[in-house]
């Protein structure tokens, strides 16, 4: 039986009251469609889903609208909704005209060709993206719950699993080196393809290790992860610019790192409560890993040998499904944050700049009516 809902940009039997251009609301009973902005529903706790749907309103609805219409950062120019990038003139922009044969960005054409420009939606998704990480880290009350689970009684599952013989320490640490071991060789053995140095993989994984605990807190309360895509993006753009595949490596370890420890304590919390053995889950878990490691790089990699064009939309067929969606995502990151860098979308003097004040407003942003520390040090009232 599907679930009453409202889905945005609804194209699907439904009753739909509200349509204005690209902007369409509809009532309707599909569970795909009523799970698609948040998930499943009974996972999450209403607080977040009003949470989610009111930001996407005011975002959605309100600020792109507004922002488009005053032509800001001359929005008319370009689409509404895209995820390109563009000349000043509103035309695609070529993007293999800027790299030289060592995938690196060639100063002389990028000159040529002018600097990089992002659609309205696209900007603010990027601004967004900074308040979100701003807000992650000077939430107070993320440390104050990780500060009192310390000093917790343990519940009745975690007396009943006591009876279990607990994991070892030596083997996340051991798995912890091994890994790291094998990933420093790999990138020191390819370093020209791959392009980040050893002390990339390093700083990537304390990146992810740091991150892990408000981020694994911010996903117990509300089912919501943040990303750490665009802050790992955004450094490794500021210390090695104009080599994309290095931002890329870099966002894989300290990003997808993170959510994947993310994903580990799920499942751990998951096994707790069903009172599976720790020791089976971790086994479990690292040799899943492995299979699934190696599994999807040979289809991966099966699927760019044997599909003509694959993820190319201007050589596909119409109604191809091989558009890679996620992947054109990643490639269009790697070109911002990496090739062309934030200095020269984001520095001070660029016409960008202005969206670095979204991390001051995640500072900024309000914990059950209690401002952040960075809000109170502006206001005085600091202790």
């Amino acid at each position: 039986m599907g679930m009453l809902g409202l889905a945005p940009f609804c194209d699907c039997p439904a009753i739909r009251f509200w349509s204005a251009g690209p902007w369409s609301w509809c009532l309707q009973h599909r569970w795909a469609a009523t799970s698609a902005y948040l998930s499943s529903p009974l996972v999450a706790p209403w607080f977040a889903i009003v949470n989610v749907m009111v930001g996407y309103l005011v975002i959605v609805n309100v600020l792109v609208p507004i922002t488009y219409w005053t032509d800001v950062y001359h929005a008319k120019t370009f689409p509404i909704f895209s995820t390109k990038f563009f000349t000043r003139s509103g035309q695609l922009y070529d993007i293999t005209a800027v790299v030289n044969n060592n995938f690196e960005l060639d100063l002389e054409a990028y000159k040529r060709n002018g600097p990089i420009h992002l659609s309205t939606s696209f900007a603010i998704a990027y601004g967004l993206g900074f308040a979100a990480i701003a807000a992650t880290l000077t939430m107070e009350k993320i440390w104050q719950r990780y500060r009192a689970s310390l000093k917790e009684k343990p519940d009745v599952h975690t007396c009943l699993m006591r009876n279990y013989p607990d994991i070892p320490q030596w083997w996340f640490f051991l798995l912890l080196v091994v890994t790291i071991g094998i990933t420093i060789a790999s990138f020191e053995s390819y370093k020209h393809q791959l392009q980040l140095p050893w002390w990339g993989v390093i700083f990537a994984c304390a990146v992810a290790s740091f991150f892990t605990l408000p981020i694994g807190v911010i996903t117990a309360t509300t089912n919501q992860t943040p990303g750490l895509n665009i802050i790992t993006e955004y450094i490794m753009g500021y210390l090695l610019p104009g080599k994309p595949i290095a931002n890329v490596c870099f966002k894989t370890y300290g990003y997808i790192s993170m959510t994947q420890a993310i994903a580990f304590l799920q499942d751990f919390k998951l096994g707790h409560y069903m009172k599976v053995p720790p020791r089976s889950m971790f086994i479990v878990q690292v040799v899943g890993t492995i299979v699934a490691g190696i599994v999807n790089t040979g289809v991966a990699w099966w699927l760019l040998s044997t599909i003509k064009n694959i993820c190319d939309k201007t050589q596909l067929p119409p109604g191809s499904p091989w558009t890679c969606p996620t992947d054109t995502i990643f490639f269009d990151a790697s070109v911002t944050w990496g090739l062309v860098g934030p200095k020269r979308i984001f520095g001070s003097l660029r016409e960008y700049s202005k969206m670095r004040w979204f991390f001051l407003g995640g500072c900024c942003k309000a914990d059950s009516g209690a401002p952040s520390v960075p809000c109170k040090t502006l206001r005085g009232d600091a202790p």
